[in-house]
């Protein structure tokens, strides 16, 4: 029996989506409606935040700020961010299950986590919405966690410690220092940090990579260790106790810990 009691695992660029594509293009498009032009280096900045928050977050970026200001006459509203939301989702539940995919070795990784007696949870800047187009997909490769909080399920999203407290609830598990929160983005290392878990971080297969498997694997070891330090760099400022490259490192960092 571990010590630990659950992993709280983050889906897109965690377990799913290797380089935490599925909603780049949907950002710049759902923008585009609005006659804002933005980028999907723009898109990645503010990723791990709900979707609301993501949107506002990047209404306030000094460029696109200029660029709304220019084309409206006035900064951007809350009822601004409403509008884009209401546009983003819709298009984002139509392409999400075309980046479902698991992330190699995360089904494998569950599977050993369970038979210490792990349990397994999740949270997500995604809306329910949006994940239930995910859930059977990840289920039927080998993921199916024990539950999920949302984005939209409560009150206060990521970088605030609610939606690890419902994890905390549905699984039962405390105190906080025995669950394990693993994530790709900042805000979500954040999530874990302020509800007092050990959190860990992913450095290659994530947002801050934003590489496919192929391209990952056609770079040099060299150029793998700086996307490592520039990822590694970010997560550690938010929090990070530990850093892996993909959530198939989980296991033998947990094997380390224990023995610590």
């Amino acid at each position: 029996m571990t010590r630990f009691k659950a992993a709280i695992f983050d889906w897109a660029g965690t377990m799913i989506d290797f380089g935490s594509f599925a909603p780049m293009g949907v950002f710049v498009e759902a923008f585009a409606q609005f006659g804002i032009e933005v980028t999907v280096e723009d898109a990645r900045k503010p990723m791990g935040l709900p979707k609301w928050d993501h949107i506002n977050a990047m209404l306030q970026a000094p460029n696109i700020a200029a660029k709304w200001s220019v084309k409206t006459g006035k900064p951007a509203s809350r009822a601004d961010v409403d509008r884009i939301y209401q546009v983003f989702v819709p298009m984002n539940e139509r392409v999400v299950a075309d980046y479902a995919t698991l992330v190699l070795g995360a089904a494998e990784t569950v599977r050993l986590l369970r038979e210490r007696g792990m349990k397994i949870g999740s949270t997500t800047g995604y809306t329910r919405s949006i994940m239930e187009r995910i859930l059977p997909l990840a289920a039927e490769q080998g993921f199916a966690p024990d539950n999920l909080v949302c984005a939209d399920d409560l009150s206060e999203g990521r970088p605030g410690p609610l939606g690890m407290y419902q994890c905390f609830i549905d699984l039962a598990v405390y105190p906080p220092e025995t669950v394990i929160k693993v994530d790709d983005t900042a805000p979500g290392i954040a999530e874990g940090r302020a509800a007092g878990c050990v959190t860990v971080g992913v450095t290659l297969s994530g947002n801050e990579a934003g590489l496919t498997p192929d391209q990952l694997a056609g770079l040099s070891e060299d150029e793998k260790d700086a996307i490592r330090a520039r990822a590694g760099k970010l997560l550690t400022e938010a929090g990070a106790d530990h850093l892996i490259d993909t959530v198939a490192d989980l296991p033998a960092l947990v094997e380390t810990l224990e023995g610590a």
